[in-house]
Protein backbone atom coordinates (compact mmCIF):
# COMPACT_ATOMS: atom_id res chain seq x y z
CA UNK A 1 0.00 0.00 0.00
CA UNK A 2 1.56 3.29 -0.83
CA UNK A 3 1.04 5.60 1.81
CA UNK A 4 1.66 9.48 1.07
CA UNK A 5 3.28 11.10 3.96
CA UNK A 6 2.24 14.80 4.43
CA UNK A 7 5.53 16.03 5.92
CA UNK A 8 8.91 14.69 4.66
CA UNK A 9 11.82 14.09 7.85
CA UNK A 10 13.45 17.10 6.57
CA UNK A 11 10.45 18.81 7.14
CA UNK A 12 10.45 17.66 10.49
CA UNK A 13 14.23 18.33 11.45
CA UNK A 14 13.81 21.86 10.10
CA UNK A 15 10.96 22.99 12.35
CA UNK A 16 13.10 21.06 15.49
CA UNK A 17 16.16 22.99 14.61
CA UNK A 18 13.57 25.92 15.04
CA UNK A 19 12.37 25.13 18.54
CA UNK A 20 15.35 24.24 20.00
CA UNK A 21 17.73 27.02 20.31
CA UNK A 22 20.10 26.66 23.94
CA UNK A 23 21.09 22.88 22.52
CA UNK A 24 22.14 20.53 19.44
CA UNK A 25 20.22 18.65 17.50
CA UNK A 26 22.43 15.63 15.68
CA UNK A 27 21.18 13.84 12.58
CA UNK A 28 24.60 12.28 11.79
CA UNK A 29 24.18 8.09 11.30
CA UNK A 30 26.88 7.22 13.85
CA UNK A 31 25.28 9.22 16.94
CA UNK A 32 21.95 8.03 16.22
CA UNK A 33 23.11 4.30 16.23
CA UNK A 34 25.16 5.56 19.39
CA UNK A 35 22.21 6.44 21.54
CA UNK A 36 19.61 4.60 19.84
CA UNK A 37 20.60 0.89 20.79
CA UNK A 38 22.08 -0.64 23.92
CA UNK A 39 23.14 -3.90 24.55
CA UNK A 40 19.92 -5.17 25.24
CA UNK A 41 18.78 -4.54 21.38
CA UNK A 42 20.62 -6.14 18.33
CA UNK A 43 22.64 -4.19 16.38
CA UNK A 44 20.40 -3.41 13.62
CA UNK A 45 17.87 -0.02 12.27
CA UNK A 46 14.34 -1.58 13.93
CA UNK A 47 14.78 1.57 16.62
CA UNK A 48 17.11 4.30 14.79
CA UNK A 49 15.32 7.61 15.69
CA UNK A 50 15.02 10.15 13.27
CA UNK A 51 17.17 12.97 15.77
CA UNK A 52 19.17 13.11 18.95
CA UNK A 53 18.62 16.37 20.63
CA UNK A 54 21.00 17.49 23.56
CA UNK A 55 19.08 19.47 25.44
CA UNK A 56 20.62 22.38 27.58
CA UNK A 57 17.76 24.21 28.92
CA UNK A 58 13.66 23.33 29.57
CA UNK A 59 12.87 25.58 26.61
CA UNK A 60 14.45 22.88 24.57
CA UNK A 61 12.92 20.11 26.08
CA UNK A 62 9.29 22.45 25.57
CA UNK A 63 10.29 22.99 21.81
CA UNK A 64 11.05 19.06 21.64
CA UNK A 65 7.96 17.85 23.17
CA UNK A 66 5.95 20.94 20.63
CA UNK A 67 7.79 19.07 17.99
CA UNK A 68 6.37 16.07 18.70
CA UNK A 69 3.51 16.94 19.17
CA UNK A 70 2.86 18.27 15.84
CA UNK A 71 4.21 15.61 13.96
CA UNK A 72 2.97 12.59 16.29
CA UNK A 73 6.30 11.48 17.49
CA UNK A 74 7.34 9.41 19.92
CA UNK A 75 9.91 11.03 22.20
CA UNK A 76 12.56 8.74 24.06
CA UNK A 77 13.83 10.87 27.31
CA UNK A 78 17.68 9.66 28.12
CA UNK A 79 20.24 10.97 30.99
CA UNK A 80 23.09 9.12 30.82
CA UNK A 81 21.48 5.88 29.12
CA UNK A 82 22.79 3.29 31.47
CA UNK A 83 18.90 1.62 31.14
CA UNK A 84 19.28 -2.20 31.99
CA UNK A 85 15.55 -2.33 30.65
CA UNK A 86 15.53 -1.08 27.33
CA UNK A 87 14.27 1.83 28.82
CA UNK A 88 15.68 4.38 27.06
CA UNK A 89 16.42 2.82 23.37
CA UNK A 90 15.53 4.34 20.07
CA UNK A 91 11.88 3.85 18.33
CA UNK A 92 11.93 4.07 14.78
CA UNK A 93 11.51 7.61 13.61
CA UNK A 94 11.65 8.79 16.76
CA UNK A 95 13.15 11.53 18.89
CA UNK A 96 15.74 10.92 21.51
CA UNK A 97 15.78 13.67 23.73
CA UNK A 98 18.68 13.65 26.45
CA UNK A 99 19.39 15.77 29.18
CA UNK A 100 22.70 14.55 29.89
CA UNK A 101 24.54 18.06 29.23
CA UNK A 102 21.49 19.41 31.45
CA UNK A 103 23.80 19.14 34.36
CA UNK A 104 24.22 21.53 36.94
CA UNK A 105 24.27 21.23 40.68
CA UNK A 106 22.01 24.01 41.41
CA UNK A 107 22.31 24.05 45.28
CA UNK A 108 23.76 22.27 48.18
CA UNK A 109 22.43 23.38 51.24
CA UNK A 110 23.51 22.09 54.85
CA UNK A 111 21.13 24.64 56.86
CA UNK A 112 18.06 22.16 54.86
CA UNK A 113 19.98 19.06 54.51
CA UNK A 114 19.42 18.87 50.38
CA UNK A 115 20.59 19.64 47.35
CA UNK A 116 19.22 21.16 44.02
CA UNK A 117 20.64 19.08 40.73
CA UNK A 118 19.17 19.35 36.63
CA UNK A 119 18.73 15.97 35.43
CA UNK A 120 22.07 14.87 33.67
CA UNK A 121 24.16 15.56 37.44
CA UNK A 122 26.31 12.31 37.64
CA UNK A 123 25.08 10.20 41.02
CA UNK A 124 28.79 10.23 42.13
CA UNK A 125 29.38 13.66 41.11
CA UNK A 126 26.64 15.04 43.89
CA UNK A 127 27.84 12.76 46.19
CA UNK A 128 31.50 13.90 46.18
CA UNK A 129 30.38 17.81 45.42
CA UNK A 130 28.27 17.32 49.00
CA UNK A 131 30.93 15.05 51.25
CA UNK A 132 33.00 18.39 50.56
CA UNK A 133 30.61 19.96 52.62
CA UNK A 134 30.30 17.04 54.97
CA UNK A 135 27.00 15.95 53.43
CA UNK A 136 26.26 12.53 51.45
CA UNK A 137 23.71 11.48 49.04
CA UNK A 138 22.94 7.89 49.90
CA UNK A 139 21.17 6.29 46.70
CA UNK A 140 24.24 4.47 45.75
CA UNK A 141 23.13 1.99 42.73
CA UNK A 142 25.72 -0.14 41.23
CA UNK A 143 26.16 2.53 38.32
CA UNK A 144 27.06 5.66 41.03
CA UNK A 145 30.12 6.61 38.64
CA UNK A 146 28.12 7.05 35.90
CA UNK A 147 24.21 7.13 36.04
CA UNK A 148 22.29 10.71 36.31
CA UNK A 149 20.22 11.70 38.93
CA UNK A 150 17.13 11.92 36.23
CA UNK A 151 17.27 8.42 35.68
CA UNK A 152 18.00 7.27 38.71
CA UNK A 153 14.51 9.20 39.66
CA UNK A 154 12.85 7.89 36.54
CA UNK A 155 13.76 4.61 37.42
CA UNK A 156 13.62 5.13 41.20
CA UNK A 157 17.12 2.89 41.76
CA UNK A 158 18.08 1.39 44.26
CA UNK A 159 21.87 0.07 45.42
CA UNK A 160 24.16 -1.25 47.93
CA UNK A 161 23.08 1.07 50.69
CA UNK A 162 18.51 1.13 50.74
CA UNK A 163 18.91 -1.63 53.76
CA UNK A 164 19.92 1.56 55.87
CA UNK A 165 19.05 5.17 53.64
CA UNK A 166 16.23 3.31 51.39
CA UNK A 167 15.80 3.78 47.27
CA UNK A 168 15.95 6.86 45.24
CA UNK A 169 12.11 7.29 46.44
CA UNK A 170 12.93 7.59 49.88
CA UNK A 171 15.83 10.84 48.83
CA UNK A 172 13.40 12.84 46.30
CA UNK A 173 11.85 16.12 47.88
CA UNK A 174 10.50 17.28 44.94
CA UNK A 175 10.70 17.62 40.84
CA UNK A 176 10.27 20.04 38.35
CA UNK A 177 8.59 18.45 35.06
CA UNK A 178 7.84 18.91 31.51
CA UNK A 179 4.20 17.30 30.95
CA UNK A 180 3.52 16.01 27.39
CA UNK A 181 1.20 19.26 26.45
CA UNK A 182 4.56 21.86 27.54
CA UNK A 183 3.91 22.70 30.94
CA UNK A 184 6.27 22.69 33.07
CA UNK A 185 5.28 21.64 37.13
CA UNK A 186 7.22 22.47 40.35
CA UNK A 187 6.01 18.99 42.57
CA UNK A 188 6.86 18.76 46.49
CA UNK A 189 9.43 20.79 47.46
CA UNK A 190 12.08 21.72 50.10
CA UNK A 191 10.50 20.67 53.40
CA UNK A 192 11.01 17.28 55.27
CA UNK A 193 7.39 16.55 55.39
CA UNK A 194 4.82 17.72 53.10
CA UNK A 195 0.61 16.22 53.14
CA UNK A 196 -0.87 18.97 50.77
CA UNK A 197 -2.51 17.22 47.58
CA UNK A 198 -2.03 14.04 45.88
CA UNK A 199 1.24 13.35 45.71
CA UNK A 200 2.68 13.81 42.34
CA UNK A 201 6.55 13.78 42.92
CA UNK A 202 6.53 10.19 44.04
CA UNK A 203 4.08 9.34 41.03
CA UNK A 204 6.49 10.74 38.93
CA UNK A 205 9.73 8.51 40.77
CA UNK A 206 9.67 5.44 38.87
CA UNK A 207 7.46 6.65 35.83
CA UNK A 208 10.19 6.07 33.42
CA UNK A 209 9.39 9.01 31.22
CA UNK A 210 6.19 7.71 30.34
CA UNK A 211 4.53 10.84 32.26
CA UNK A 212 6.75 13.37 31.78
CA UNK A 213 10.38 14.90 31.65
CA UNK A 214 12.37 16.09 34.66
CA UNK A 215 13.84 19.20 34.38
CA UNK A 216 15.12 19.33 38.18
CA UNK A 217 15.15 17.53 41.16
CA UNK A 218 15.67 18.48 44.56
CA UNK A 219 17.02 15.45 47.21
CA UNK A 220 18.28 15.04 50.75
CA UNK A 221 21.21 15.34 51.69
CA UNK A 222 22.57 12.77 54.64
CA UNK A 223 25.25 14.23 57.48
CA UNK A 224 28.58 12.14 57.68
CA UNK A 225 28.22 9.93 60.01
CA UNK A 226 30.65 10.07 63.64
CA UNK A 227 32.71 7.16 63.95
CA UNK A 228 34.77 5.30 61.63
CA UNK A 229 33.00 2.66 59.30
CA UNK A 230 33.93 -0.62 59.68
CA UNK A 231 33.48 -3.47 56.97
CA UNK A 232 34.05 -6.67 56.51
CA UNK A 233 33.15 -10.20 54.83
CA UNK A 234 32.22 -13.70 55.87
CA UNK A 235 31.45 -17.10 54.48
CA UNK A 236 28.93 -19.42 54.28
CA UNK A 237 28.32 -23.19 53.42
CA UNK A 238 25.36 -21.99 50.76
CA UNK A 239 23.60 -18.89 49.75
CA UNK A 240 20.12 -19.99 52.29
CA UNK A 241 22.25 -19.99 55.39
CA UNK A 242 23.74 -16.42 54.20
CA UNK A 243 20.22 -15.13 53.85
CA UNK A 244 19.70 -16.50 57.57
CA UNK A 245 22.52 -14.86 58.46
CA UNK A 246 21.27 -11.34 57.03
CA UNK A 247 18.15 -11.68 58.74
CA UNK A 248 19.27 -12.25 62.22
CA UNK A 249 21.87 -8.87 61.36
CA UNK A 250 18.79 -7.18 59.87
CA UNK A 251 16.56 -6.87 63.14
CA UNK A 252 19.79 -7.00 65.53
CA UNK A 253 19.31 -3.12 65.32
CA UNK A 254 22.33 -2.64 64.69
CA UNK A 255 21.34 -0.46 61.24
CA UNK A 256 24.08 -1.93 58.99
CA UNK A 257 24.69 -0.04 55.47
CA UNK A 258 25.51 -2.90 53.56
CA UNK A 259 24.66 -6.50 53.56
CA UNK A 260 25.48 -7.52 49.86
CA UNK A 261 25.19 -11.32 48.80
CA UNK A 262 27.18 -13.68 46.59
CA UNK A 263 27.08 -17.29 45.68
CA UNK A 264 29.44 -19.31 45.01
CA UNK A 265 29.64 -19.31 40.91
CA UNK A 266 29.99 -15.30 41.23
CA UNK A 267 32.68 -15.23 43.96
CA UNK A 268 34.66 -17.68 41.57
CA UNK A 269 33.85 -15.50 38.73
CA UNK A 270 35.10 -12.69 40.39
CA UNK A 271 38.29 -14.37 41.35
CA UNK A 272 39.21 -14.92 37.98
CA UNK A 273 38.16 -10.96 36.74
CA UNK A 274 40.47 -9.59 39.95
CA UNK A 275 43.16 -12.77 40.71
CA UNK A 276 41.61 -13.07 44.30
CA UNK A 277 41.07 -16.14 45.79
CA UNK A 278 37.82 -16.09 47.95
CA UNK A 279 36.47 -19.04 46.31
CA UNK A 280 38.31 -21.46 48.21
CA UNK A 281 36.89 -20.51 51.45
CA UNK A 282 33.28 -21.40 50.88
CA UNK A 283 29.92 -21.50 48.80
CA UNK A 284 28.47 -18.07 49.43
CA UNK A 285 30.24 -14.98 50.65
CA UNK A 286 28.50 -11.83 52.69
CA UNK A 287 29.52 -8.24 52.19
CA UNK A 288 28.32 -6.37 55.30
CA UNK A 289 29.20 -2.53 56.40
CA UNK A 290 28.81 -0.41 59.41
CA UNK A 291 28.83 3.42 58.57
CA UNK A 292 28.42 3.91 62.19
CA UNK A 293 27.55 2.65 65.32
CA UNK A 294 30.64 1.90 66.80
CA UNK A 295 32.51 -0.97 68.35
CA UNK A 296 29.17 -2.55 70.17
CA UNK A 297 27.78 -2.61 67.33
CA UNK A 298 30.71 -4.66 65.70
CA UNK A 299 30.61 -7.24 68.49
CA UNK A 300 26.92 -7.99 67.44
CA UNK A 301 27.90 -8.46 64.17
CA UNK A 302 30.73 -10.82 65.68
CA UNK A 303 28.16 -12.89 67.52
CA UNK A 304 25.48 -13.40 65.42
CA UNK A 305 27.91 -14.30 62.39
CA UNK A 306 29.03 -16.75 64.56
CA UNK A 307 25.74 -18.44 65.79
CA UNK A 308 24.57 -18.54 62.34
CA UNK A 309 27.82 -20.78 61.60
CA UNK A 310 29.55 -17.87 59.34
CA UNK A 311 33.92 -19.00 58.45
CA UNK A 312 36.27 -17.01 57.42
CA UNK A 313 34.80 -13.75 58.88
CA UNK A 314 37.22 -10.77 57.93
CA UNK A 315 36.74 -7.13 59.48
CA UNK A 316 38.53 -3.65 58.52
CA UNK A 317 38.18 0.00 59.04
CA UNK A 318 40.95 0.87 56.49
CA UNK A 319 39.83 2.90 54.04
CA UNK A 320 41.90 1.52 51.52
CA UNK A 321 40.67 -2.29 52.28
CA UNK A 322 37.06 -0.55 52.55
CA UNK A 323 37.19 0.76 48.94
CA UNK A 324 38.51 -2.68 47.49
CA UNK A 325 35.59 -4.62 49.34
CA UNK A 326 32.88 -1.94 47.69
CA UNK A 327 34.83 -2.30 44.40
CA UNK A 328 34.68 -5.77 44.03
CA UNK A 329 30.93 -5.86 44.68
CA UNK A 330 30.94 -3.24 42.08
CA UNK A 331 32.92 -5.60 39.91
CA UNK A 332 30.34 -8.59 40.21
CA UNK A 333 28.39 -7.61 36.88
CA UNK A 334 31.49 -7.59 34.52
CA UNK A 335 32.93 -10.44 36.42
CA UNK A 336 29.72 -12.38 35.38
CA UNK A 337 29.49 -11.20 32.03
CA UNK A 338 32.71 -11.89 30.74
CA UNK A 339 32.92 -14.52 27.96
CA UNK A 340 29.45 -15.57 27.98
CA UNK A 341 26.23 -14.00 27.30
CA UNK A 342 23.92 -13.15 29.56
CA UNK A 343 20.39 -11.73 31.02
CA UNK A 344 20.77 -10.10 34.61
CA UNK A 345 17.80 -10.08 36.82
CA UNK A 346 16.28 -7.88 39.38
CA UNK A 347 13.30 -9.18 42.10
CA UNK A 348 12.66 -8.53 45.45
CA UNK A 349 10.74 -10.60 48.13
CA UNK A 350 9.79 -10.17 51.79
CA UNK A 351 12.90 -10.81 53.88
CA UNK A 352 11.11 -13.81 54.90
CA UNK A 353 11.29 -14.98 51.49
CA UNK A 354 14.86 -14.66 50.96
CA UNK A 355 16.19 -17.82 51.78
CA UNK A 356 13.79 -19.41 49.92
CA UNK A 357 14.09 -18.12 46.81
CA UNK A 358 17.68 -18.90 47.21
CA UNK A 359 16.90 -22.27 47.39
CA UNK A 360 14.72 -22.08 44.65
CA UNK A 361 16.72 -20.20 42.35
CA UNK A 362 19.53 -22.95 43.13
CA UNK A 363 17.09 -25.94 42.43
CA UNK A 364 16.31 -24.57 39.69
CA UNK A 365 19.50 -23.96 37.92
CA UNK A 366 19.99 -27.75 38.59
CA UNK A 367 16.55 -28.87 37.05
CA UNK A 368 16.96 -27.57 33.76
CA UNK A 369 20.71 -27.26 33.69
CA UNK A 370 21.25 -23.49 33.08
CA UNK A 371 23.94 -21.37 34.49
CA UNK A 372 22.74 -19.12 37.41
CA UNK A 373 25.31 -16.62 39.02
CA UNK A 374 23.11 -15.16 42.05
CA UNK A 375 23.87 -12.05 43.79
CA UNK A 376 22.30 -8.94 45.41
CA UNK A 377 21.26 -6.37 47.73
CA UNK A 378 20.09 -9.13 50.63
CA UNK A 379 19.83 -6.84 53.51
CA UNK A 380 16.48 -5.27 51.10
CA UNK A 381 15.56 -8.66 49.70
CA UNK A 382 16.59 -7.44 46.03
CA UNK A 383 18.31 -10.52 44.42
CA UNK A 384 20.12 -10.36 40.82
CA UNK A 385 19.88 -13.84 39.60
CA UNK A 386 22.44 -13.30 36.06
CA UNK A 387 21.63 -16.30 33.26
CA UNK A 388 24.20 -17.37 31.59
CA UNK A 389 24.83 -19.38 28.42
CA UNK A 390 28.30 -19.76 25.92
CA UNK A 391 28.55 -17.42 23.49
CA UNK A 392 28.81 -18.93 20.45
CA UNK A 393 25.16 -19.55 21.14
CA UNK A 394 23.36 -16.29 18.96
CA UNK A 395 20.05 -17.22 20.38
CA UNK A 396 18.70 -16.97 23.85
CA UNK A 397 18.04 -20.91 24.72
CA UNK A 398 14.54 -22.18 25.17
CA UNK A 399 15.77 -23.16 29.09
CA UNK A 400 17.11 -19.64 29.87
CA UNK A 401 13.77 -18.32 29.16
CA UNK A 402 12.04 -20.97 30.89
CA UNK A 403 14.71 -20.22 34.12
CA UNK A 404 13.45 -16.68 33.10
CA UNK A 405 9.21 -17.42 33.45
CA UNK A 406 10.02 -19.82 36.08
CA UNK A 407 12.30 -17.18 38.82
CA UNK A 408 9.37 -15.18 37.98
CA UNK A 409 6.29 -16.78 39.04
CA UNK A 410 8.25 -17.63 42.53
CA UNK A 411 8.79 -14.76 43.15
CA UNK A 412 5.32 -13.40 42.50
CA UNK A 413 4.24 -16.32 44.55
CA UNK A 414 5.85 -15.12 47.27
CA UNK A 415 4.93 -11.70 47.53
CA UNK A 416 7.42 -10.54 45.76
CA UNK A 417 8.30 -7.90 42.62
CA UNK A 418 9.93 -8.26 39.62
CA UNK A 419 11.67 -5.15 39.58
CA UNK A 420 13.30 -4.53 42.57
CA UNK A 421 15.03 -1.27 41.57
CA UNK A 422 15.61 -1.55 37.58
CA UNK A 423 12.58 -0.62 36.30
CA UNK A 424 10.16 -2.45 33.66
CA UNK A 425 11.30 -1.05 30.42
CA UNK A 426 10.29 -3.18 27.36
CA UNK A 427 11.89 -6.40 28.73
CA UNK A 428 9.17 -6.84 31.43
CA UNK A 429 6.09 -5.05 30.23
CA UNK A 430 4.12 -7.78 29.46
CA UNK A 431 4.28 -8.74 33.26
CA UNK A 432 1.91 -5.55 34.36
CA UNK A 433 -1.44 -7.62 34.76
CA UNK A 434 0.28 -11.10 36.42
CA UNK A 435 1.97 -8.54 38.96
CA UNK A 436 -0.28 -5.42 39.51
CA UNK A 437 -3.62 -7.68 38.53
CA UNK A 438 -6.38 -6.88 36.30
CA UNK A 439 -7.58 -3.75 37.79
CA UNK A 440 -4.61 -1.92 38.77
CA UNK A 441 -3.13 -2.74 35.20
CA UNK A 442 -6.31 -0.66 33.57
CA UNK A 443 -5.40 2.30 36.32
CA UNK A 444 -1.81 2.32 35.02
CA UNK A 445 -3.46 3.05 31.65
CA UNK A 446 -5.71 5.16 32.44
CA UNK A 447 -3.05 7.67 34.64
CA UNK A 448 -1.01 7.64 31.65
CA UNK A 449 -3.77 8.79 29.06
CA UNK A 450 -4.38 11.63 31.60
CA UNK A 451 -0.62 12.90 31.64
CA UNK A 452 -0.16 11.99 27.51
CA UNK A 453 -3.06 11.59 25.96
CA UNK A 454 -1.10 11.44 22.74
CA UNK A 455 1.24 8.76 23.92
CA UNK A 456 4.41 10.29 22.28
CA UNK A 457 5.93 9.92 25.98
CA UNK A 458 8.46 6.58 25.81
CA UNK A 459 5.45 4.54 24.29
CA UNK A 460 5.21 0.61 25.19
CA UNK A 461 7.99 1.57 27.78
CA UNK A 462 7.01 0.62 31.73
CA UNK A 463 3.17 -0.78 30.78
CA UNK A 464 2.44 -2.34 27.42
Amino acid sequence: MTIFRAFSDQDILTYLKQQVSDGQVVTDPATLKKYSFSANLNDDDSGLALAYIEAQSTADIQGTLRTARKFHLPVIPQSQTTSTVIGSDGITGGLLLSTAKMNRIKEISKADSLAVVEPGVVNGDLDTAARKQGMFYAPDPGSKPMSGIGGNVATNAGGMSTVKYGATKDNVLGVKVVLADGRELKLGGRTLKQAFGYDLTQLMVGSEGTLGVITEVTVKLMPIPLGTPVMGVAFFDNMTALAKAVTAIRISGVYPTMLEALDGNTVAALDRYEGTHYAKDSAAMLIFKLDNGGEASMNVVKKLLEEQQAANVQITTAADEMAKLEQLRRDMLPAVFAGQNHIMEDMAVPLSQLAPLMDYIADLSRRLNVGIYTAGHAGDGNVHPTVVWPKDETEVPEKVIVALQEMFKQTLALGGTISGEHAVGMLKNQWNNAELGEDVDQLQHQIKALFDPMNILNPKRKIN
